[in-house]
């Protein structure tokens, strides 16, 4: 990986006026990275209740962007040519009927996730389980683009001193992990248990359990990466292929086990050790299922010891709120780096080879297109 492709802060762009055609990086059939090319699209425009966002940056996403963009999305059509990119920030540059919330020239990230708000789910507070939920830049245009549309309640002002970058890294991980925590019932002290940890959505959800007050076991197979997490706060870091994993969890914990399990990888091979580091009254929770997706489950042994599986599908307006607290009171994203879209396949390629711990990023500035 050329290292000099790599970004390390972009500025917030100042508002200007919309053109009638934009720049955006679409594939046109499903492929490796290099199926990725830049293209001229028109502009999208704002309708009622809608904010058009003049894009800074927009994160990359295993599922989202490289499964998609290889053609192996489990549940989603795409019609070519496909603009990817979900969580995004960058500033207001126009606003549909109906828009107060927020003015041209805020800046804010967007939550990617949209739901029709008046189901029962969503009346209570349950978007995530809204049936007819879908994803910006999954199920409509996304942030691979010099603007997107999104509806106004997914937009949030970001607070001074937080990047485009940071912010596109905390527009949806934050809440995916908010929402685990919250389900989960996290409470300071815990001893919270990370598979994956440095991956982007495990680096968020340590992270703001730690931030929160947790005690934090993150878990990778790779020594480099367990060095980076434990330099990152982690208390305790293992490989959860170990053969003696669940032990040494619970020596780490002075036998008490894990009060709570964020496996957001559904590894058949580490599921048996998983249950077992769990402590009794416990929670594992999963929001993806990235290495299998079908386990053995001892229900004798989870109705003895109190405990509990749930699955957590993403975030909700509650667990975005509470994200945006927690930032305000000084919790931040791991971002590994970013890279400018015009290497947007250098960026996919990077995040294929493994080699990241947290977010990985496209800044979408002027220059940012140019294959220097």
């Amino acid at each position: 990986m050329n290292s000099t492709l790599a970004r390390t802060a972009v500025a917030w762009p100042e508002p200007v006026p919309v053109p009638a055609s934009m720049r955006a990086m679409v594939f046109r059939r499903f492929g490796p990275p290099d199926v990725l090319e830049q293209a001229v699209l028109d502009t999208p425009r704002p309708g009622p209740g809608e904010v058009l966002v003049q894009v800074a940056a927009v994160s990359i996403g295993r599922l989202l962007d490289l499964t998609a963009r290889a053609g192996r999305h489990p549940y989603a059509k795409f019609q070519l040519p496909h603009v990817l990119g979900a969580d995004h920030a960058g500033v207001v540059a126009a606003v549909g009927d109906g828009v107060d919330a927020v003015r041209v020239g805020d800046r804010v990230a967007v939550f990617p996730v949209v739901t029709c708000g008046t189901c029962s789910t969503c009346a209570e507070g349950r978007e995530e389980a809204c049936a007819s939920l879908s994803l910006i830049g999954t199920h409509r245009p996304g942030a691979y683009a010099q603007y997107c549309v999104a509806p106004a309640r997914n937009v949030h002002r970001v607070p001074e001193g937080i990047t485009p970058a940071v912010a596109a890294s905390l527009a949806l991980n934050g809440a995916v992990a908010a929402n685990q925590l919250t389900q989960a019932g996290l409470r300071p002290g815990h001893w919270v248990l990370v598979q994956g940890a440095a991956s982007a959505l495990g680096s968020a959800t340590a992270a703001l359990a730690r931030h929160l007050g947790a005690r934090i076991i993150a878990t990778s197979r790779s020594p480099q990466k367990r060095k980076a997490m434990a330099a990152a706060g982690a208390e305790v870091v293992l490989d959860a292929t170990a053969p003696d994993f669940a032990a040494q969890v619970r020596e780490a914990t002075d036998g008490h086990g894990a009060d709570i399990v964020v496996d957001n990888l559904g590894d058949p091979a580490v599921w048996d050790a998983t249950i077992d580091a769990l402590a009794r009254g416990g929670t594992v929770v999963t929001s993806g299922a990235f290495l299998g997706g079908k386990v053995q489950l001892d229900l004798q042994h989870l109705y003895s010891n109190c405990q509990r599986v749930i699955g957590v599908r993403t975030g909700n307006p509650a667990a975005v709120d509470e994200l945006w607290s927690q930032v305000e009171h000084g919790f931040r994203a791991v971002l590994d780096r970013t890279f400018p879209i015009a290497h947007a396949a250098a960026a996919h390629r990077y995040l294929e080879d493994d080699s990241n711990v947290g977010r990985v990023a496209l800044t979408v500035g002027p220059e940012d297109w140019e294959d220097q």
